[in-house]
């Protein structure tokens, strides 16, 4: 296969036009931090009632919150609408039964039922909370009402044998309960007090609760009306500038020529043929991963167990969610750290000494990691772990996406650093004769980017509140995984189209600065779009909005690129996807490419869009079409590329025969008609029976357990099973090829 050509750097005004946009997000971004560091719900230093009885204190809302995490509750239910979707929204939970209970106080003062309400929404608009003494006074009714939730937390966290439904964790000791009910009490403050100077809430009046007077705000309508603006206005600009340079010659197909170099004609480099190791965990990680997610899938159909087999005191619910999240992140990292590795040599042409051996000590750090992370976490959840020990280094952090624990954490970023060292090694001689605004150190930029935005996750620290973690943590679910691992992945792929012959240098160096300045407009300060009603400043909800309906574009045109450089490039009278194996070896890597493609605009751009809108997510955020959207956009785009990857590399190592064609077909049409079966069969139409639910009753009724007993959710939560079944079927002919990979490791090149 060629090197790529060595390429004259595009117009200043692209490179000059990415720069500016990058700085002005992270401009804002850097504002936006500064506002929510003051400006986020108080915790309280004590919280007391009128006769100056001590409720609860400030650091027993913290203790609550550790509680929270070290026992994965947010792999179980949600806070403020975060976390997972089959048990209850805690924020919600408390808020509704304890403005019941309130009610229920003055009821029997004499008021009327309709009295009763008027008062308890009067008393819980109201922000009692005096900054300068850091006190905060609940009235009497509101009093009782937090003391009979201590009762009900106590027996909602019984003993297991008396528990009814999904497994909950036992909480025997009483301080705990206390605590943590003291963290859901903060939480339901916060989303009724009205924010200093606001007409609304701290969280924007979410969740919408017809007791405590939580509507939607003014601005929750007047944002997701300009969100459309902005959408409509950005697709027409964007699109106007693209069909510019199509029209003046952006690129033809004259300006391309196949040119690949059989696969098999290919001499290996050491790192390169390590990667065989790499796949075979990348293999592993994947089979895991979608087994846990056929379990996770029953656990809504059969709480209490696994077909008649009671497992929830092997693996609860909030086990094997936590670990399906986080190795769906581990794969998918493997895969693209094993793709850097490979590609390196083909970018620069030749490869330093050494390089197999920092690729295997980076393998064995990535194992060491993924093993350790998940066995912390199960030490973690099953309360092997105390509470004021290591369960925060060792054990999980419990915030989604970054539940492993700190150490964990902080290995995971050195690895990343190691795995940068490799590229940038590899990288040295070719880097030497490029212009800084080439291919190459836009390559290296991005990989820069991989391990930095990652760390982000840990400028929070054990005793930071959720205001704070959720700021930060969403740098890395949405920075570091929805902008940056995009932007690595576009510049990846552009390269294997560049060594396939498919495009030339400067089209993909075009639309790689494309990409930077569109997810630098969108996709940066897109990332409020998940802090809407996290506590942040509406501020943070005016960006958001805006700004993610941007994230769309760029969706759209990676998915008219990829579909013309698909039907480019290939010999006269034939097609790349031919079903010729023969006639195009990658056949299978680009077919998972497309389905990228479609994903992307799918799962992440139209499903995202869906639920980004402020009106929209102040009603659907934490139900089932927020997992539709997790699924189109985390599988469909980042587990389809990193397939792709798979794919592409196999043929490095497995001759093009019909067991291995056959293989790579299976995987392809399995876990995409498998995929599609999870969101339309399933996903979709439970998300849209739960915005339903909740429209007619209440946000608290929609979220709790019972509302997967209802008849029809029952019926399509069923409906996954075909789903979950293609899916997995097609991940096993992705463990045979990586088995075949990794025996012919060392094969030998032919002339």
């Amino acid at each position: 296969m060629n090197v790529p050509e060595r390429n004259l750097v595009l117009s200043p005004r692209w490179l000059v036009t990415a720069v500016i946009t990058f700085l002005f997000g992270f401009t804002v971004l850097g504002y936006l931090a500064y506002r929510n560091s003051y400006d986020g719900p108080p915790v309280p230093r004590e919280v007391r009632t009128t006769d100056g009885k001590v409720l609860y204190s400030g650091d027993d809302v913290i203790a609550g919150q550790q509680i929270f995490q070290k026992l994965g509750l947010m792999q179980y239910g949600t806070i403020f609408g975060h976390g997972a979707y089959l048990g209850p929204d805690f924020t919600a939970q408390y808020l509704h039964l304890g403005g019941e209970k309130e009610a229920g106080y003055y009821a029997a003062q004499g008021l009327s039922a309709a009295e009763a309400a008027a008062k308890v929404r009067t008393e819980l608009k109201e922000n009692s909370y005096a900054p300068d003494a850091g006190l905060l006074t609940f009235t009497p009714a509101r009093a009782r009402a937090h003391t009979e939730l201590i009762d009900y937390y106590r027996g909602w966290f019984g003993p297991t044998q008396v528990q009814q439904g999904l497994q909950r964790p036992y909480l025997s000791d009483p301080e705990e309960i206390r605590k943590l009910t003291a963290y859901f009490s903060w939480a339901a403050w916060a989303s009724t007090a009205q924010r200093p100077g606001t007409d609304h809430s701290y969280t924007n009046n979410w969740p919408p609760d017809e007791l405590s007077g939580n509507r939607p705000t003014s601005g929750i309508l007047v944002w997701s009306v300009l969100s459309l603006v902005a959408l409509l206005c950005g697709t027409g600009a964007i699109l106007f500038v693209f069909g510019r340079y199509e029209f003046l010659g952006w690129h033809t197909a004259e300006e391309y020529a196949a040119k690949m170099e059989a696969p098999e004609k290919v001499a290996l480099t050491p790192s390169q043929r390590t990667v065989a190791w790499y796949f075979l965990v990348v293999a592993g990680l994947f089979l895991l991963q979608g087994l846990l997610g056929g379990v996770n899938a029953h656990y809504h159909v059969e709480p209490a167990g696994f077909y008649g087999f009671s497992v929830g005191d092997i693996l609860p619910y909030n086990l094997s969610r936590m670990w399906h999240v986080q190795l769906a992140l581990f794969f998918v990292a493997s895969s693209f750290l094993a793709m850097g590795i490979f590609l390196t040599p083909m970018i620069a042409g030749k490869e330093p000494p050494h390089q197999e051996k920092l690729a295997l000590v980076l393998l064995g750090a990535l194992v060491v990691v993924v093993l350790g992370s998940l066995t912390g976490e199960a030490m973690s959840l099953k309360g092997m772990l105390a509470t004021g020990g290591p369960w925060f280094w060792v054990g999980s952090q419990g915030w989604e996406y970054l539940d492993l624990g700190r150490l964990w954490q902080i290995l995971l970023t050195v690895g990343m650093l190691i795995w940068l060292v490799i590229l940038v090694r590899g990288m040295r001689d070719r880097l030497r004769g490029e212009h800084p605004g080439n291919m190459p150190w836009l390559f290296v930029y991005s990989a820069v980017s991989i391990p930095l935005f990652y760390a982000a996750g840990m400028l929070y620290g054990k005793a930071s509140h959720f205001n704070q973690v959720e700021f930060w943590r969403f740098w890395v679910v949405h920075l570091w995984v929805e902008d940056f691992l995009e932007l690595f992945t576009t510049i990846m792929v552009a390269y294997v189209f560049m060594l396939l012959g498919v495009v030339r240098a400067r089209v993909a160096t075009t639309i790689i600065y494309l990409d930077i300045i569109l997810y630098s407009i969108g996709g940066v300060l897109g990332t409020m779009h998940h802090l809407y009603f996290s506590g942040q400043p509406e501020v943070h909800m005016a960006f958001g909005a805006c700004f993610s309906a941007l994230e769309v574009i760029p969706l759209l045109l990676l998915t008219y690129e990829a579909w013309k450089f698909m039907g480019l490039g290939a010999p006269a009278g034939s097609s790349m996807l031919s079903t010729a194996a023969d006639m195009f070896p990658h056949k299978w890597a680009v077919m998972f490419l497309i389905a990228v493609g479609f994903w992307n605009f799918l799962g992440a751009g139209v499903f995202g869009f869906l639920i980004n809108l402020p009106i929209v997510s102040y009603y659907e955020i934490g139900t089932q079409w927020t997992a539709n959207h997790g699924h189109g956009a985390m599988m469909g785009v980042y587990g389809m590329l990193s397939l792709g990857f798979f794919m592409f590399v196999a043929r490095y190592f497995v001759p093009l025969d019909r067991a291995s064609n056959r293989a790579m077909a299976i995987a392809f049409w399995c876990t995409n008609l498998g995929l599609a079966c999870m969101l339309f069969l399933n996903l979709f139409p439970v998300g849209l029976l739960q915005l339903k639910k909740i429209l007619t009753t209440s946000y608290w009724q929609g979220r709790q357990p019972e509302f997967f007993a209802d008849p029809l959710v029952r019926f399509f939560e069923w409906m996954r099973l075909p789903g979950d079944i293609l899916f997995i079927i097609g991940i096993l002919p992705v463990v045979y090829l990586a088995v075949r990979m990794f025996l012919n490791r060392n094969r030998p090149r032919v002339i």
